[in-house]
């Protein structure tokens, strides 16, 4: 019981829906840490530790994209894992994840289910904080004089 405690107040307000959202950032960010990982096991010349597309290693290549790529999700990884700049996190990660999603929509589909399941926690988070989004959304930004 002390436990279940000591997650609720780990997670925003303690709440039961709180919980899910710390699911939920949990999961993307062992998945994002994991690839991240992943790409520079592979980058660096050893075999992969986890399932990986070969159509996807041969698009991003072994040279700086795959390098800043997998460097990108393993900084987003780490960020939603300690639960730091987790806005900044999702939006980050979105623009690959849409990538991610079409590949495994149109090019390779071993890895579909993954790519769904990313993109539905995806968008679970961005609907939980979309009041710090609301600024990016703005048609005339309020411009401040210092």
């Amino acid at each position: 019981m002390s436990y279940i405690l000591t997650f609720n107040t780990f997670c925003k307000g303690g709440t039961e829906m709180g919980v899910w959202i710390r699911i939920a950032e949990l999961l993307l960010g062992i998945i994002f840490l994991g690839a991240g990982l992943n790409g520079y096991v592979v980058l660096l010349g050893f075999e992969a530790f986890a399932p990986t597309s070969p159509a996807a290693m041969e698009f991003l290549g072994s040279g700086y994209f795959l390098a800043l790529e997998k460097g990108v999700e393993i900084i987003a990884g780490i960020l939603l894992l300690i639960r730091r700049f987790v806005p900044l996190a999702l939006i980050v990660l979105a623009s690959i994840i849409v990538n991610i999603l079409a590949f495994h929509v149109f090019v390779d589909s071993d890895l579909l289910v993954l790519a769904l399941l990313v993109t539905i926690l995806e968008g679970i988070l961005i609907w939980y904080y979309r009041e710090n989004f609301k600024g990016l959304l703005e048609s005339n930004p309020k411009i401040t004089n210092n």
